[in-house]
């Protein structure tokens, strides 16, 4: 689907997960309205139709401008989640909005499950919000999304990735539902192109032990080292099941995990971080 003419609204544009979606968007002739963070006291300036930010900010958007059509279909806006308002300008005139912003901390007071439960009830909040304002939503639900990056910074979904292949000594006894990134920002997407969308879309490539992804990273990368010795001796953490049907009715097509892996480790080997 093409979506010439068509201005859509990409919220924490500078992530990880946003940052492919802007990318699939102008692929797809979008014109794009993206919000950025702007912590450092950075200004926003228009350069003809484009806003770009300056100062501290400007590192963190680079990768974002270099992207083919940021040019001519890339809009850049200054705005805060935790100020109300400040995402008014950015979603006005347009057809759709991705909002992937969110704001993260590691110090939290009770720390018990507290990424899951914050999920949860942002989700809940958002589907309770739309549903009184007559608002079309459909939520996305990633596993643990890798991938290649395209922003500078270390996301912390790919950390554990990079631990294994830079001097970690065991792997730890978890099972993971991964996704590649490529495949969570098209479904964005897709969502959004199709009208008969509705509802959660859970989206999980495959779901594997760690001891089974040091084996592939041994595969597909030989030369490094990768720890062989699992952090406890307890029984692994058993394997389970996702369903991939309502993803795959959408389109998705899945990533196979050693493709995954093999761009995530070339990623960050590109980017510097080992």
């Amino acid at each position: 689907m093409s979506g010439a003419e068509k201005v859509v609204s990409v919220t924490g544009a500078s992530g990880y997960i946003a940052s492919w979606v802007v990318k699939l968007l102008l692929q797809r002739g979008y014109t794009v309205k993206a919000s950025v963070r702007d912590p450092s006291q950075s200004s926003v300036v228009s350069l003809t139709s484009l806003l770009c930010l300056i100062n501290n900010d400007k590192k963190k958007t680079k990768h974002l401008l270099a992207l083919d059509g940021a040019k001519e279909r890339l809009q850049l806006f200054k705005a805060d989640l935790l100020e109300e308002g400040s995402f008014d300008s950015v979603v006005e005139g347009s057809e759709g909005v991705f909002h992937t912003a969110s704001p993260f901390y590691h110090d939290v007071s009770d720390p018990q499950l507290w990424y899951m439960i914050s999920k949860t009830l942002a989700e809940e909040a958002a589907w309770k919000f739309t549903k009184e304002n007559g608002i079309d939503m459909v939520a996305i639900n990633p596993g643990l999304v890798i991938g290649p990056l395209l922003q500078p910074t270390l996301n912390t979904s790919v950390e554990p990735v990079l631990k294994l292949i830079n001097g970690a000594e065991t792997f730890p006894n978890i099972t993971y539902r991964w996704v590649d990134v490529r495949d969570v920002a098209n479904a964005h997407i897709l969502a959004f192109e199709n009208a008969s969308a509705s509802g959660r879309y859970c989206l999980v490539g495959r779901i594997t032990h760690c001891s089974e992804v040091v084996k592939l990273l041994r595969d597909l990368f030989p030369a490094l080292k990768i720890p062989e010795k699992c952090a406890d001796d307890k029984p692994f953490t058993p394997t389970y099941q996702v369903s991939k049907e309502r993803a795959q009715v959408l389109g998705v097509k899945f990533t196979p995990l050693e493709v995954t892996l093999k761009d995530t480790v070339e990623s960050l080997k590109e980017k510097n971080f080992f």
